[in-house]
């Protein structure tokens, strides 16, 4: 997988070099000088747009060597949440008798696993990111938002063929979705955004500070016991329900069981997490343009 790497990474360079020289070409007349982004800067939206052809070569490649030379290639997207399942439907749901709020627990944990997986997954490759991409970054010059964010994406293949289990799961016990399922993609892009903004957060700080790497692995594991996988956030009472929705990841796992499996609705704490997610985002965002300068040097 390394060298499927490796080779990905020489065809980037290849093809922003061939870009690079093709705008040289075309505008002979002017001369454009890249400089080091401010700290203060602006995001540039615009430049990310004209690099998006990177990014979906970059989701391709991820998504390609992710199960190249495996046995069971993109079933592990599967098996993972499944084996949970049916692991916390054992442990939790037979022996310790953990309410579910009036729907099977086998569901109830799975619909919560499909969000918790992607989130994980997608976390822990982002974090990593710009670590495992030393050698693009030092070769050539890209906007380095690109990198965590195509892990991010990529992780969107995964959850659209574990979503499958739980719809044959949604047949087998009966359960048809309400009018709450149009809200669906809502809660998706929420999982999606605390998604980017962790990483673009422990990407950054994993440049300058490797022990990221170390505490990544505990760091996941504490947030889902933080998180109402095996539980329902019904068993806190109010205030503390909707405190419990700083955790942005609660908002998403509940947003999902309501809109899919009917489960009860997840009430301020919904708007709590919004909240959260967004601002974690919108600093993560500058916080990792203001630290980009020093990546091709520290990486």
């Amino acid at each position: 997988m390394g060298g499927a790497g490796e080779v990905g990474d020489q065809l980037l360079c290849e093809r922003l070099v061939y870009n690079g020289a093709a705008m040289i070409e075309s505008k002979s007349s002017s001369i454009t000088m890249i400089q080091p982004v401010g700290k203060f800067e602006g995001l540039n939206l615009r430049e990310l747009w004209s690099y998006r052809d990177l990014l979906f070569f970059l989701i391709w490649r991820d998504v390609t060597v992710r199960y190249k030379q495996t046995l069971l290639g993109a079933a592990w997207a599967i098996i993972q949440p499944f084996f949970t399942m049916i692991v916390f439907s054992l442990f939790f749901g037979r022996l310790a008798k953990v309410p579910s709020d009036g729907i099977p627990y086998p569901i109830f944990v799975y619909a919560a696993l499909l969000p918790w997986t992607y989130f994980s997954t997608a976390l822990g490759q982002s974090a990593n990111s710009l670590v495992g991409s030393a050698n693009l970054i030092t070769k050539v010059y890209f906007p380095r938002l690109i990198i965590p964010a195509s892990m991010v994406v990529a992780g969107l293949v995964d959850f659209a063929i574990a979503i499958v289990i739980l719809i044959a799961m949604m047949i087998y016990y009966g359960i048809s979705p309400t009018g709450a399922i149009l809200l669906l993609p809502l809660f998706l892009l929420l999982a999606i955004m605390t998604a980017l903004a962790a990483g673009l957060w422990l990407s950054a700080l994993n440049v300058n500070y490797r022990d990221v790497r170390h505490i990544m692995p505990f760091l996941i594991q504490f947030w889902m016991f933080a998180t109402p996988v095996a539980y329902p956030s019904s068993l806190l009472s109010e205030p503390w329900r909707t405190v419990y929705g700083l955790n942005p990841m609660v908002g998403v796992i509940e947003g999902f069981r309501w809109a899919l499996l009917g489960a009860p609705p997840p009430g301020p704490l919904i708007g709590v997490s919004v909240l959260v997610s967004l601002i974690a985002f919108v600093g993560g965002l500058f916080y990792f343009r203001r630290m980009e300068e020093t990546f091709a040097d520290v990486v």
